[in-house]
């Protein structure tokens, strides 16, 4: 799908308002880490990093304290973003393209808030294309832009390949945010799994989250959870071009389908949870805003209290 400038103009109008109007509070980063610079000193709690004891004060007060850190920001953080035929796709209103679209503005707004330089990795199908970063909003504009207008590839993307080229062109510390619906040809990609049936997105995976903390945005839409009953239904893959015809009147069928998309979901969670990522999930039929913004504030309230 092709963008002229005002529809670009007005995705990031709606983000800006929205996430401005769900989000209070002073800039703490998207993923919230321990920063490097010390802050105040406040009593231990269960679980406290030793290593932030503050034995000046506890010696003071008699109470075990440790010594808060303030979060770094002038980070650079970098999308890895995966358009492939797989996200042309969409039942509610509108493509998990779209979705991921607006996964893209949202979060390179968020970073350019604190002034943070922005660059993406993006495969639309094919080779994978770096978008050096750019600092703060301008950075996140151009960087919006020019995503949404690269040429389509042909075929389906490769998931590790992207993350890998992500982490090569990560070189200073910071976030890596991959935005992907992580939906693979599990047969195509066998002869790449490990011995233990890992596949390879995952390894490469945690491989980016040695030096980042990683953030994965997973895109879906309701139809890939549980098939609606409307007849016979022919599907289409994007990204080969095969076709079959399914009869979603038949409530057994239905079943099965929801238990195998449920399966593959749970592997895929698990695949991030391995990988050593955090993990939001967008679906198309929900207020993808507002999940954003509800995740964020979490980990703002986690991190208030670690």
């Amino acid at each position: 799908m092709e963008h002229d400038l005002r529809a670009l103009d007005r995705l990031q109008l709606n983000v800006t308002r929205r996430l401005d109007g769900l989000l209070h509070g002073d800039y703490l980063g998207l993923l919230p880490g321990p920063g490097s610079e010390p802050g105040e000193a406040r009593e231990y709690r269960a679980g406290d990093d030793v290593r932030r004891m503050d034995w000046p004060v506890t010696a003071r007060t008699t109470v075990p304290h440790v010594r808060t850190t303030i979060a770094d920001r002038e980070l650079e953080t970098w999308l890895a973003v995966d358009l492939s035929p797989s996200l042309d796709f969409g039942t509610v209103g509108m493509l998990k393209r779209e979705l991921a679209e607006g996964a893209v503005a949202a979060f390179a707004y968020l970073a350019g808030r604190g002034g943070n330089r922005i660059g993406a990795v993006v495969t639309e199908g094919g080779p994978a294309r770096a978008i050096p970063p750019r600092p703060g909003r301008g950075g996140a504009r151009s960087l919006l832009r020019t995503v949404t207008t690269l040429p389509r590839g042909q075929g389906a993307g490769d998931l590790a390949e992207l993350i890998d080229k992500t982490r090569r062109h990560a070189r200073r510390r910071g976030l890596a945010i991959v935005i992907s619906d992580f939906l693979e040809d599990e047969g195509q990609r066998e002869h790449e799994r490990s011995p233990e049936g890992e596949a390879r997105w995952v390894r490469e995976l945690r491989r980016l989250a040695v030096r980042q903390q990683v953030l994965c945005v997973e895109i879906l839409d309701p139809a890939e959870l549980a098939l609606p009953d409307v007849g016979v239904l022919d599907l289409i893959d994007p990204e080969t071009g095969a076709t079959v015809e399914v009869q979603t009147g038949n409530a057994r069928f239905r079943a099965r389908y929801a238990a195998a998309a449920a399966e593959q979901r749970d592997r895929i969670a698990a695949g991030i949870r391995a990988g050593g990522a955090a993990h939001l999930r967008l679906s198309t039929g929900s207020d993808w805003l507002r999940d954003i913004a509800a995740f964020i504030a979490q980990r703002r309230h986690l991190a208030a209290y670690r």
